[in-house]
């Protein structure tokens, strides 16, 4: 029989007594399973090396899902407490379109996985830690009698948006359709200022309700789960924070930011090379660094007003620019085999002096340059963090998923961030002018901007947070704890 107490003890080890009567220590195992998306993954890793450094009796297996197109295959971590997992690759029909539907063939392979890593004397199942789109996987984690925790890869902001329209939905018959590409606004307790529907993420708006339904299905089951690690800083989301006090949600645990700020990174190193050079020859904080993530990409159209809006402003650039893949193809941008046959005759000629086009960038590393001065962000999570962590303002340009409300968060709640366009959406036909980025990178730009003063507080309360002592550190403690205390009984007894 276990006993349970309320208070973990300062050393909970737990042991298991052998037929021999020696008593071995045993490991709690946890499985991890993330969404395939680069940036979940290497959030996901990082967070792992986070929880099995604090804590010696942890061990975690890293379940790898192969997605269509990319690589998952540079993973790799310093712990002898992490091992990765790669599933065999399933077969995903030609109608396939969403990260959804990709997952529910991986259901038994995740759960032969799990039957290997409990045949082990040694560990103890201590539960699953899923990411915000495998909600599927708490199913498998009920049939192993172990609980569920979800690892949240956005912001805490978002995580209550995503609870409280669910709650309209399904209390009040909220229609989400009311606000697609809508200035009307709604009132959500986790942001400052009322969230205009043109800002809402586009997954909300899917097929014939399609979007929608995922949506709920998801944040329906995050209700389900233990606890909720969310990869941001109580000091950047007070307000967001302090809104799930009282609630019915699980419990929220701000332990980030999360950030792969050492090693290599997905690209080559001669590129990179090639780029840090280039950046060593110019002068502090004057370089505008854009980068658009791992899906972002422009068609010709977009790229010359780009171009036109760059040369107009009289900034020294570094441009990350990626082609999108053909329409209705899901897969990665690429690079453009020839930039000059995008760009605005005369352009790069033009610019040589003050400018720089890449295709693939190593872009923790080049925010990290004491040249950059300036980010033109596509407002991805990781991306956001990185940015306040090295101290790097942002002028916002989202793509897609729940990027547009990012940038509104960054903008109007915050004030970390100037605008280019805080709505635009890759899969809509809006070009986005060179005048409007003229603008918007003047402003970037802006030396006394008060946006530069307030990133450059909130860099050193990013890098404190995670060192004992700061407040994510702490937070991460508490989940570590919480989480030992919920361990099954069953896991819990002696072999």
């Amino acid at each position: 029989m276990c006993h349970r107490t309320t208070k973990p003890s300062k050393h909970p080890i737990f042991f298991s007594l052998c037929s021999n009567r020696r008593l071995v220590m045993k490991q709690t195992e946890l499985v991890f399973i993330p969404s395939p998306g680069i940036g979940h993954l290497v959030a996901t890793v990082e967070i792992a090396k986070l929880m099995t450094h604090r804590d010696r009796r942890l061990s975690i297996t890293i379940l790898i899902m192969k997605f269509p197109f990319g690589s998952n295959d540079s993973m790799t971590s310093d712990s002898d407490s992490i091992r990765f997992l790669t599933l065999p690759p399933v077969e995903v029909s030609p109608g396939t379109t969403g990260i959804t539907e990709f997952l529910k063939p991986q259901i038994p392979l995740v759960r032969d996985a799990v039957h290997e890593i409990t045949r082990s004397n040694s560990v103890r199942l201590g539960g699953f830690v899923i990411d915000m789109f495998c909600t599927s996987m708490i199913d498998v984690a009920d049939e192993f009698e172990v609980p569920s925790y979800l690892f949240f890869t956005s912001s805490a902001a978002f995580l209550g948006f995503m609870f409280h329209l669910q709650f309209l939905h399904d209390n009040e018959g909220l229609d989400f359709n009311e606000f697609k590409d809508s200035d009307a606004e709604l009132e959500v307790p986790s942001y400052a200022n009322p969230v205009p529907g043109k800002v809402f993420p586009s997954l909300m708006f899917g097929k014939e309700g399609g979007g929608a339904e995922k949506f709920l299905y998801h944040t329906r089951r995050f209700r389900q789960v233990k606890g909720i690690m969310v990869n941001t800083l109580v000091e950047l989301e007070s307000h967001a924070i302090q809104s799930f006090s009282g609630s019915t949600i699980p419990p929220v645990y701000p332990v980030g930011p999360v950030l792969k700020t050492q090693g290599g990174s997905v690209g080559g190193q001669q590129d990179a090379s090639a780029v840090m050079s280039w950046l060593d020859d110019q002068p502090p904080s004057s370089v505008v660094f854009l980068c658009f993530g791992s899906m972002g990409g422009f068609g010709g159209d977009q790229v010359k007003e780009i171009a036109h809006g760059l040369e107009r402003s009289g900034h020294r650039f570094l441009w990350s620019l990626r082609q999108p893949p053909p329409k209705g193809k899901i897969e990665s941008p690429s690079n453009y085999a020839n930039v000059e046959e995008v760009l605005p005759e005369g352009f790069l000629h033009r610019t040589a002096r003050i400018g720089k086009v890449i295709g693939w960038a190593p872009q923790v590393a080049i925010l990290a340059h004491s040249a950059v001065g300036g980010f033109v962000s596509h407002c991805g999570w990781n991306s956001t963090l990185e940015s306040i962590y090295y101290g790097v303002p942002v002028a916002t340009w989202p793509m897609f998923a729940e990027q547009q409300i990012n940038a509104f968060q960054m903008v109007k709640d915050l004030g970390l961030a100037v605008e280019i366009k805080m709505d635009y959406n890759k899969d809509s036909s809006y070009i986005v002018s060179a005048q409007e980025i003229e603008i918007g990178l003047k402003n970037l730009m802006n030396i006394d901007n008060e946006v530069r003063k307030k990133r450059e507080e909130m860099k050193k309360i990013s890098k404190k947070v995670m060192i004992e002592g700061g407040s994510s550190h702490f937070s991460l403690g508490h989940f570590i704890e919480d989480m030992m205390v919920n361990i099954p009984c069953k896991q819990q007894s002696d072999i």
